[in-house]
């Protein structure tokens, strides 16, 4: 029998290990009971003999992932249970696309977690459900708390993935009467559309405000932080009449201090704010570069920037910060900071960098000096680049997200 169809049953029952659980049994039940609600989940430390329905994350069969031979993705990602399970019934859920687009994001860092450890921010969540080491009685009744919130989750996760869906294919079809040389866009509606527009030139997006009015949004460039065209500076922070008096926009409203979002009254003053703000808008895109000045890299990394839709753009250099004190006992150190010290001195580094509002921070050197550095930044999502060489070809490389 089909595993959904053993799910869907009348009488479905499902059985998992009893003790200390994870994210992946948790979200394994939680998936399960998202396509049948009446499914009945048991746990033990073994499998009853004459069980007869769905056995995962024990008893080495289908759905387990604790033999040897095991599966693992193609990009070496191994399968847990949950991955197992989604490999059948997510495209069910998602449509084959979505489902491998969820995998991708969703499934795998569960996966991986659970299969070495990997440090996963949703995994310790769910892990924090169980009892206390010393609590008296099972863990059934935490369990199924776990299972409840991960369902949630699920359910959520799964409307916005549909939800994205629905919105690109809007979008599409938007963007199919708009003059491309028109760099502004007016929606008939809020439509989600900042990942569809950063390939294009459209750099502001205006739409009705269900308050009444119309909302501009700035949008930003691929694979950076910054606006392809900013609000003027003199009007970030305004209100009411002052800002109708910076504007000159009879209806101006509201423009946020961070500059991603201005409100006016009128659908003509809305298209003339995003008028005003580009004829005025002059372009300082900055690479910053930690690294000793080197012409061959700075040379390489403009010409990287206008390919990427960038034409001028100004190399800032930033040196690092001066080297911690060690503590060093023969050939081996260890930096001389408590814990919160070197974290501050981490962030006061890339507090220097971010002043520079970058388009992408340029990094060569030593592990001990860049690696803080870069994993700090992406984790703020800032482009970070290198150099590599291959086949005799100096390349910039931009590295990507999670490393």
């Amino acid at each position: 029998m089909e595993l959904l169809e053993e799910i869907k049953k009348k009488d479905a029952k499902a059985f998992t290990h009893g003790g200390k659980f994870h994210a992946d049994d948790v979200f394994s039940s939680a998936l399960l009971l998202y396509i049948n609600p009446e499914i009945v989940i048991s746990r033990g430390n073994k499998v009853p003999e004459d069980f007869d329905g769905i056995v995962f994350d024990i008893g080495r069969g289908r759905y387990d992932h604790h033999q040897k031979d095991s599966r693992v993705r193609e990009n070496g990602v191994p399968y847990a249970a949950f991955g197992l399970l989604w490999e059948e019934l997510g495209k069910e859920i998602l449509g084959e696309e979505l489902a491998e687009k969820f995998d991708e994001a969703f499934v795998q860092p569960l996966d991986n977690n659970d299969n070495t450890g990997e440090k996963n921010e949703l995994a310790t969540l769910i892990g924090n459900f169980n009892p206390p080491w010393d609590a008296k009685g099972g863990s059934d009744e935490a369990f199924f708390q776990a299972v409840s919130v991960a369902g949630m989750i699920l359910e959520n996760k799964f409307e916005r993935y549909r939800g994205n869906a629905r919105a690109d294919l809007r979008v599409e079809q938007v963007l199919k009467g708009h003059d491309q040389k028109d760099r502004i866009l007016v929606l008939p509606e809020f439509i989600p559309c900042q990942k569809a527009l950063t390939e294009t030139e459209i750099a502001f997006v205006i739409f009705p405000s269900n308050r009444g009015g119309y909302c501009i949004q700035p949008q930003k460039r691929e694979y950076s932080m910054n606006y392809k065209c900013s609000f003027p500076s003199q009007w970030l922070g305004l209100e009411g009449e002052e800002l109708v008096k910076e504007t000159g926009l009879s209806s101006a409203g509201f423009c946020h201090k961070g500059g991603f979002l201005m409100t006016v009254g009128e659908l003509e003053d809305a298209k003339a704010a995003c008028q005003k703000a580009l004829d005025v808008y002059q372009e300082d895109s900055v690479i910053v570069s930690l690294s000793t000045s080197d012409p061959e890299a700075e040379e390489l990394l403009k010409q990287t920037a206008s390919t990427r839709g960038i034409p001028s753009v100004r190399i800032c250099h930033v040196d690092f910060a001066a080297l911690p004190e060690l503590e060093i006992e023969d050939n081996y150190a260890e930096v001389a900071m408590e814990k919160q010290d070197w974290k501050s001195y981490v962030k006061e580094q890339v507090r220097q960098i971010l002043k520079y509002k970058p388009e992408a921070v340029y990094v060569q050197g030593n592990v001990f000096e860049t690696y803080p550095i870069v994993h700090a930044l992406r984790k703020k999502h800032i482009p970070v680049l290198t150099m590599i060489e291959k086949e005799g070809k100096k390349l910039v490389v931009r590295i990507p997200s999670g490393s």
